[in-house]
């Protein structure tokens, strides 16, 4: 599904991901954990070239790049890639100006060139799915951020995407919001969906997660199972990050 080889990414003189070699095979939940500037959420936007790597490759389904100096990537393969991919953000981005309908519907209409009518019956199904069926007519701002987030989870999976990455999906709700987020996702886990998830929260990581990777300084110093990572890490910084971790909660 998405295999990574070598991946570099600097901005300046500043080097933000080192060599990265992944694998994500169809069906499986990919947990992302690091300190923060350690590279995740570039590494993630990597996956669907919101950040153009500099050197390695990447394969994500049927679309295979290979990064190499000053090579321009064709904007039709950019775009047939991210139509393979749904992205969440920890941020929202929902249209202001549009309802929780209206915005599960555009990037139907826009994209998938689909009519309103069948956009629409669309995200009626995926609003009911994320427990927003009675939110349909309400816009941003008239919903919870835990509500906007799930608006935003509608939203992504209504392309059908291959893979839905999220970053940081629950960073900006209040704590008692948290739970309604997660329970959607983890929904999405049992379903089978391909996810990649950058996050803090350690217990819903080791509930979800397939395939954990913790990343140090633009490297993965650790990899593997929740029990093997959160558990049982091999490394010094790894045992560090995890204690710190566990005492900030």
């Amino acid at each position: 599904m998405i295999e990574i080889r070598d991946l570099h990414k600097s901005y300046g003189s500043l080097e933000v991901l080192k060599g990265i070699d992944l694998t994500l095979s169809k069906g499986e939940v990919l947990v992302i954990i690091g300190p923060s500037g350690s590279g995740k959420t570039t590494l993630l936007r990597c996956f669907n070239l919101l950040e153009m790597p500099d050197r390695g490759s990447l394969k994500l389904g049927e679309n295979a790049f290979e990064f190499h100096g000053r090579a321009k990537i064709p904007q039709k393969d950019i775009l047939a890639l991210r139509k393979n991919t749904g992205m969440v953000f920890q941020s929202f981005n929902l249209f202001p100006h549009m309802t929780a309908l209206e915005n599960v519907v555009e990037a139907q209409v826009t994209v998938q060139k689909k009519n309103k009518s069948e956009a629409r019956k669309r995200a009626e199904i995926l609003l009911e799915k994320v427990g927003l069926a009675d939110k349909a007519d309400s816009y941003p701002h008239k919903l919870s951020g835990g509500q906007q987030q799930r608006v935003a989870i509608a939203r992504a999976m209504a392309l059908d995407p291959e893979v839905l990455l999220f970053d940081e999906p629950t960073s900006a709700l209040d704590p008692e919001l948290v739970g309604e987020v997660l329970k959607v996702m983890k929904q999405l886990a049992a379903e089978g969906m391909t996810m990649a998830i950058v996050t803090h929260e350690m217990k819903f990581a080791a509930d979800i997660a397939d395939h954990i990777i913790l990343m140090d300084d633009g490297h993965i110093i650790e990899q593997g199972s929740p029990k093997e990572v959160l558990n049982h890490p091999k490394t010094s910084r790894a045992v560090q990050f995890l204690n710190h971790l566990n005492e900030s909660y």
